[in-house]
Protein backbone atom coordinates (compact mmCIF):
# COMPACT_ATOMS: atom_id res chain seq x y z
CA UNK A 1 0.00 0.00 0.00
CA UNK A 2 1.46 3.36 -0.90
CA UNK A 3 0.45 7.00 0.64
CA UNK A 4 1.46 10.32 -0.33
CA UNK A 5 -0.12 13.58 1.09
CA UNK A 6 -0.43 17.41 -0.65
CA UNK A 7 -1.46 20.61 0.15
CA UNK A 8 -4.72 21.65 -0.59
CA UNK A 9 -5.57 25.25 -1.22
CA UNK A 10 -6.31 25.92 2.00
CA UNK A 11 -2.97 24.92 3.53
CA UNK A 12 -4.38 21.34 4.96
CA UNK A 13 -3.18 18.54 4.29
CA UNK A 14 -4.85 15.95 2.54
CA UNK A 15 -3.57 11.84 2.47
CA UNK A 16 -4.52 9.84 -0.05
CA UNK A 17 -4.12 5.85 -0.38
CA UNK A 18 -3.51 3.47 -3.60
CA UNK A 19 -4.01 -0.01 -2.22
CA UNK A 20 -2.07 -2.33 -4.18
CA UNK A 21 -4.90 -3.24 -6.68
CA UNK A 22 -4.64 0.51 -7.48
CA UNK A 23 -1.53 0.69 -8.35
CA UNK A 24 -1.89 -2.48 -10.44
CA UNK A 25 -4.82 -1.49 -12.33
CA UNK A 26 -3.37 2.18 -12.53
CA UNK A 27 0.09 1.08 -13.98
CA UNK A 28 -1.91 -1.30 -16.81
CA UNK A 29 -5.06 1.73 -17.43
CA UNK A 30 -2.30 4.20 -18.11
CA UNK A 31 -1.46 2.36 -21.62
CA UNK A 32 -4.52 0.03 -22.38
CA UNK A 33 -7.24 1.88 -21.31
CA UNK A 34 -9.28 2.61 -24.28
CA UNK A 35 -9.86 5.99 -24.01
CA UNK A 36 -6.79 8.32 -24.05
CA UNK A 37 -8.72 11.11 -21.62
CA UNK A 38 -8.81 8.00 -19.23
CA UNK A 39 -5.15 6.89 -19.89
CA UNK A 40 -4.00 10.69 -19.61
CA UNK A 41 -6.08 10.81 -16.08
CA UNK A 42 -4.17 7.32 -15.03
CA UNK A 43 -0.98 8.64 -15.80
CA UNK A 44 -1.45 11.65 -13.53
CA UNK A 45 -2.55 9.12 -10.41
CA UNK A 46 0.59 6.58 -11.29
CA UNK A 47 2.84 9.78 -10.80
CA UNK A 48 1.47 11.30 -7.57
CA UNK A 49 1.62 7.43 -6.50
CA UNK A 50 5.66 7.54 -7.51
CA UNK A 51 5.97 11.33 -5.28
CA UNK A 52 6.23 13.13 -7.85
CA UNK A 53 4.73 17.00 -6.72
CA UNK A 54 1.56 18.63 -8.75
CA UNK A 55 3.28 20.93 -10.88
CA UNK A 56 5.75 17.51 -12.39
CA UNK A 57 3.06 15.60 -12.50
CA UNK A 58 0.89 18.27 -14.67
CA UNK A 59 4.34 18.69 -17.07
CA UNK A 60 4.58 14.86 -17.34
CA UNK A 61 1.18 14.17 -18.44
CA UNK A 62 0.95 17.19 -20.33
CA UNK A 63 -1.87 18.62 -18.37
CA UNK A 64 -2.71 21.69 -16.54
CA UNK A 65 -2.12 21.81 -12.44
CA UNK A 66 -5.57 22.42 -12.48
CA UNK A 67 -6.38 18.98 -14.04
CA UNK A 68 -3.98 16.90 -11.49
CA UNK A 69 -5.74 18.88 -8.51
CA UNK A 70 -9.70 17.55 -10.40
CA UNK A 71 -8.34 14.11 -11.38
CA UNK A 72 -7.41 13.18 -7.38
CA UNK A 73 -10.23 14.69 -6.38
CA UNK A 74 -12.33 12.29 -8.73
CA UNK A 75 -9.95 9.44 -7.25
CA UNK A 76 -11.08 10.98 -3.61
CA UNK A 77 -14.63 10.97 -3.91
CA UNK A 78 -14.77 7.62 -5.93
CA UNK A 79 -11.51 5.63 -6.42
CA UNK A 80 -10.45 4.16 -10.03
CA UNK A 81 -14.72 3.93 -10.65
CA UNK A 82 -14.70 7.77 -10.77
CA UNK A 83 -11.99 8.26 -12.38
CA UNK A 84 -12.25 5.87 -15.03
CA UNK A 85 -16.24 7.66 -16.09
CA UNK A 86 -16.49 10.08 -19.15
CA UNK A 87 -19.23 12.71 -17.71
CA UNK A 88 -20.24 14.05 -21.21
CA UNK A 89 -22.29 12.16 -23.55
CA UNK A 90 -22.67 14.77 -26.78
CA UNK A 91 -25.59 15.75 -28.37
CA UNK A 92 -28.00 13.32 -30.14
CA UNK A 93 -28.09 13.73 -34.21
CA UNK A 94 -31.64 14.64 -34.78
CA UNK A 95 -31.40 13.95 -38.46
CA UNK A 96 -30.11 10.39 -38.06
CA UNK A 97 -34.35 9.26 -37.62
CA UNK A 98 -34.50 10.88 -41.27
CA UNK A 99 -31.67 9.61 -42.69
CA UNK A 100 -33.04 7.03 -44.80
CA UNK A 101 -35.59 9.59 -46.18
CA UNK A 102 -33.77 12.37 -47.02
CA UNK A 103 -30.96 9.94 -48.88
CA UNK A 104 -33.76 8.41 -50.94
CA UNK A 105 -34.70 12.48 -51.75
CA UNK A 106 -31.41 13.49 -52.16
CA UNK A 107 -30.98 10.12 -55.40
CA UNK A 108 -34.22 11.59 -56.64
CA UNK A 109 -33.56 15.20 -56.32
CA UNK A 110 -30.03 16.02 -55.52
CA UNK A 111 -28.87 19.52 -54.21
CA UNK A 112 -26.66 21.90 -56.48
CA UNK A 113 -25.50 23.38 -53.50
CA UNK A 114 -25.19 23.20 -49.47
CA UNK A 115 -27.54 25.78 -49.11
CA UNK A 116 -30.57 24.69 -51.88
CA UNK A 117 -29.71 20.81 -49.26
CA UNK A 118 -30.03 22.84 -46.08
CA UNK A 119 -33.49 24.20 -47.54
CA UNK A 120 -34.41 20.68 -48.80
CA UNK A 121 -33.88 19.22 -45.58
CA UNK A 122 -35.73 21.52 -43.66
CA UNK A 123 -38.74 21.11 -45.92
CA UNK A 124 -38.42 17.86 -45.92
CA UNK A 125 -38.18 17.45 -42.11
CA UNK A 126 -38.68 20.83 -40.09
CA UNK A 127 -35.26 19.88 -38.71
CA UNK A 128 -33.12 23.73 -39.37
CA UNK A 129 -29.33 23.23 -39.74
CA UNK A 130 -26.60 25.42 -40.74
CA UNK A 131 -24.78 24.95 -43.67
CA UNK A 132 -21.78 23.23 -42.17
CA UNK A 133 -23.91 20.89 -40.12
CA UNK A 134 -25.57 20.22 -43.43
CA UNK A 135 -22.42 19.33 -45.58
CA UNK A 136 -21.08 17.13 -42.67
CA UNK A 137 -24.88 15.18 -42.81
CA UNK A 138 -24.39 14.96 -46.73
CA UNK A 139 -21.18 13.98 -46.58
CA UNK A 140 -21.94 11.57 -43.74
CA UNK A 141 -24.68 10.16 -46.34
CA UNK A 142 -22.76 9.79 -49.40
CA UNK A 143 -19.73 7.81 -46.82
CA UNK A 144 -23.20 5.47 -46.06
CA UNK A 145 -24.06 5.12 -49.87
CA UNK A 146 -20.49 3.58 -50.86
CA UNK A 147 -18.14 5.88 -50.50
CA UNK A 148 -18.65 8.45 -53.27
CA UNK A 149 -19.12 11.53 -52.66
CA UNK A 150 -21.11 13.84 -54.70
CA UNK A 151 -18.93 14.95 -57.67
CA UNK A 152 -17.64 11.75 -58.19
CA UNK A 153 -20.95 10.18 -58.66
CA UNK A 154 -22.01 9.18 -61.84
CA UNK A 155 -23.95 11.43 -63.62
CA UNK A 156 -25.92 11.33 -66.94
CA UNK A 157 -23.73 13.15 -70.01
CA UNK A 158 -25.48 14.23 -73.12
CA UNK A 159 -24.55 10.88 -74.64
CA UNK A 160 -25.60 8.74 -72.22
CA UNK A 161 -28.74 9.98 -72.26
CA UNK A 162 -31.60 8.75 -74.38
CA UNK A 163 -32.33 10.24 -77.51
CA UNK A 164 -36.23 10.65 -78.60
Amino acid sequence: MCSWTSAAQEGTMRRFTFTAEDLKAIRHERYHHPHPRVQQKMEVLWLKSQGFTHEDSARLADVSRRSVQRYLDEFAVGGLERVRRLPWKGKANELAAYQGSLEDYFIEHPPRSAREAQAAIEDQTGVRRGLTQVRAFLKKLSACAGGRSGPSRPRQTRRSRPTS
